[in-house]
């Protein structure tokens, strides 16, 4: 008999879902990696045939130890823009893959999607975290930076919570917080350009991306 959340995986939140990992992913990568693969480990959800590995205990233990060192790197300045520089690479392609590795079972076709679409949301949302936090850096005191990533660590929680749970209110919500990121992009331009500078930088080999 099916208990927890294991019922909800019909069609509407098996794409919440997918949606949900790949935005999330270009947050807090390793938080929704480990949580995901809780739920699944605990019963709390049958995850997908493509995501069932995040279950597995060796998995779950690394994706839990590189959570807690991510939660405390996070919410330090300058650590965490050489930590969102690096983790560039890796949010990306990882979104890209958790997205279809849910929807992977329905076909090449939706896997690609799949894979384009949380590819690309975790593009956004990690963007747009790269640059409030260069425009949050630029206050001396560590305490705003904190703030800010502490409501990232809970806003992730809410919005996986709510595309298992509310799949339709999931969709508006990200609606509404990718209109967000792109306001934030704009806004905050300057910052951007900082930050891309700095990347160009980095992967030139010309130095660490908290250098002017």
């Amino acid at each position: 008999m099916e208990t927890g959340w294991q019922h909800l995986l019909d069609t509407p939140q098996l794409l919440a879902l997918a949606a949900a990992l790949g935005w999330a992913s270009g947050i807090r990568l390793y938080l929704v990696v480990f949580l995901t693969g809780l739920a699944g480990a605990m019963g709390w959800i049958d995850l997908p045939h493509g995501l069932r590995l995040l279950q597995h205990p060796g998995v779950l233990a690394a994706s839990g130890f590189m959570c807690f060192v991510e939660f405390f790197a996070d919410k330090i300045p300058l650590v965490d823009t050489l930590w969102d520089t690096v983790h560039t690479l890796i949010r990306i392609p990882a979104g890209a893959a958790l997205a279809a590795g849910a929807l992977g079972a329905d076909g090449p076709t939706i896997t690609v999607i799949a894979a384009l679409l949380g590819g690309s949301l975790a593009a956004t949302s990690h963007t747009a975290k790269m640059t409030t936090r260069a425009a949050v850096n630029t206050s001396p005191e560590p305490f705003s930076n904190i703030a800010v990533s502490l409501f990232e660590d809970g806003f992730v929680v809410f919005m996986l919570w709510l595309s298992a749970t509310h799949p339709a209110l999931f969709a508006l919500a990200l609606l509404l917080t990718l209109a967000v990121a792109v306001l934030l992009m704009v806004v905050l331009f300057k910052f951007l350009r900082a930050v891309v500078r700095r990347l160009a930088q980095f992967f030139a080999g010309q130095g660490s991306p908290e250098g002017s």
